[in-house]
């Protein structure tokens, strides 16, 4: 019977209590959000909400074909200059998600002959890009530079070391400084995912590149989505012009998808210029993390301390985390639920997303949900 397996595939999943489902949510909800990435709550700031609606009305539902073609508006263009000065960076190219900018990163840098040297952490995007590059992948130790110096210094051609700056599962961040050291030393580039990064980090949110002194470098080259910090959709690649140009050229998921729309462009480019004008949202988003952080480790559970924004509270089984999700959410609080294979070292996890717009009563609430619904 055709896809016969999948059925025994499901079994399985069952079995091991790692079903996933859908769960569709009304646009006004009780729920204590805890879940989302919205770091510094601005996907239903109003700035940004007209930014989407005045670019909708100036160019449309959707941007109309991919950006070589008809896919490229002024308004795509405005965006990327204003990510590339603000990020510090020569130039910037804009993609559909940021799962589609790391793909093209990753493909379009890792040439035939090449070696991509990827760390053990990195995101799901990161590792399919390696997938689908026709370099060859030597996945490392997590955070772990020298092992990458060893990789590099084992491989005679051109090279790049992989990375998430900040790992979406416990949150921590990577060692910036000794991965660009380590590249340097045998000619590499250095190509990071800031997803986590950009808007919490770095002086006004500018990213994790650039509190490490890496921001413009011409062997660094940053990927980051629009759908976290800047509460829209879309991903960007920030670099060298001559890469961003080899990208343009060369990169599969920008030449043959469509463009990003209009809307994302516009509640993107409101989110930035707003952030410009209230930095301290960043700051502030890593305070209510170490809030998170202190009060969720009083309470005595075992939770990952954030270098970022993101919380992470060990669960004692894939059931349990589930069952602890659903009873948080019987109670009003909405959190990330963590399993394999999404999580590389099989750890089950509540994951928490700080948020820069929390207040100190829905953080002593989020925590007294956690401790009381704990397994």
């Amino acid at each position: 019977m055709a896809f016969g397996w999948i059925d025994e595939q499901a079994g399985a999943r069952r079995r091991a209590g790692l079903v996933r489902t859908l769960r569709p949510r009304p646009a006004d909800t009780p729920l204590l959000d805890l879940a989302s990435n919205d770091y510094l709550g601005l996907t239903r700031h109003p700035e940004v909400v007209e930014g989407a609606a005045e670019a909708a009305r100036t160019w449309g539902g959707g941007s109309t074909g991919s950006r070589l073609v008809t896919g490229t508006t002024v308004l795509h263009t405005e965006l990327e200059r204003a990510l590339a000065a603000f990020c510090g960076f020569e130039a910037a190219l804009v993609f559909s998600s940021g799962y589609a900018a790391n793909l093209a990163a990753v493909t379009a840098l890792g040439p035939h002959g090449s070696l991509i040297v990827s760390d053990a952490g990195n995101h799901a995007s990161l590792i399919d890009g390696c997938r689908l590059a026709r370099g060859g992948t030597q996945v490392v130790g997590h955070a772990d530079p020298e092992a990458v110096r060893k990789a590099l210094a084992a491989h005679a051609g051109a090279a790049i070391a992989v990375s998430d700056t900040v790992f979406s599962v416990d949150g921590d961040r990577a060692p910036l400084t000794a991965l660009a050291e380590a590249c340097r030393e045998h000619g590499a580039g250095l190509v990071v995912d800031d997803a986590h990064g950009l808007g919490v980090l770095g002086d006004g949110g500018r990213g994790a590149p650039y509190a490490a002194g890496l921001a413009g470098a011409e062997d660094v080259v940053v990927t980051a989505t629009l759908s976290k910090s800047l509460g829209s959709q879309g991903g960007v690649v920030l670099g060298p012009a001559r890469v961003i140009d080899h990208l343009v050229n060369a990169a599969r998921t920008f030449i043959f998808d469509t463009g990003l729309a209009p809307a994302a462009a516009g509640a993107a480019l409101a989110a930035l210029r707003l952030l410009e004008r209230e930095p301290e949202r960043a700051a502030r988003a890593r305070e209510v993390a170490a809030e998170l952080y202190a009060r969720l480790t009083a309470a005595g559970l075992e939770a990952v301390r954030p270098d970022a924004a993101v919380v992470s509270v060990r669960a004692p089984s894939p059931e349990r985390a589930v069952r602890w999700a659903a009873d948080c959410r019987t109670a009003g609080l909405a959190v990330g639920c963590f399993r394999p294979p999404s999580v590389p070292d099989g750890i089950s996890r509540l994951r928490l997303t700080a948020r820069a717009d929390l207040s100190g009563a829905e953080i002593e609430r989020a925590v007294r949900v956690i401790g009381e619904t704990r397994p």
